[in-house]
């Protein structure tokens, strides 16, 4: 069974909101181009395409900041759909906000998907909760 992970991530080219299914670096290239200064969300995609998962990849306005991207991709996991099926983990680099991370903690609970986020995101987490 192939795994599958959803990341989040600044990029210059795709639409916001929207899943994309990548199984390779030429999908990711060709669909998002290079990434923003400071961005992580491309380079937590290509480790794990180069680990040999599936990303779906949600394109952000600012990773981190941009709340009602977050809430919105939601609705997207939640549906009966297949590409949403055996997901492995949901990844929220530079997401330190409460309110996203109990939002997606609950989401990866239902989804049986583990939820990754950096030490210093856990830890802005922690301070504001």
């Amino acid at each position: 069974m192939i795994s599958r992970i959803v990341l989040y991530g600044e990029s210059e080219k795709g639409k916001f909101n929207y899943p994309y299914l990548c199984k390779s670096l030429d999908d990711l290239c060709l669909t998002f181009g290079n990434p923003p200064e400071n961005s992580e969300g491309l380079n937590f995609a290509i480790q794990s395409l180069m680990y040999g998962n599936e990303v779906i990849f949600f394109r952000v306005k600012e990773e981190g900041f941009s709340f009602e991207d977050y809430f919105v991709s939601i609705n997207f996991l939640m549906q009966k759909n297949k590409a949403f099926k055996n997901l492995t983990a949901i990844g929220l680099p530079k997401v330190g906000s409460p309110e996203v991370i109990n939002a997606f903690l609950d989401v990866s609970k239902i989804l049986n998907s583990i939820l990754i986020i950096s030490e210093k995101d856990l830890f802005d987490y922690l301070i504001a909760s």
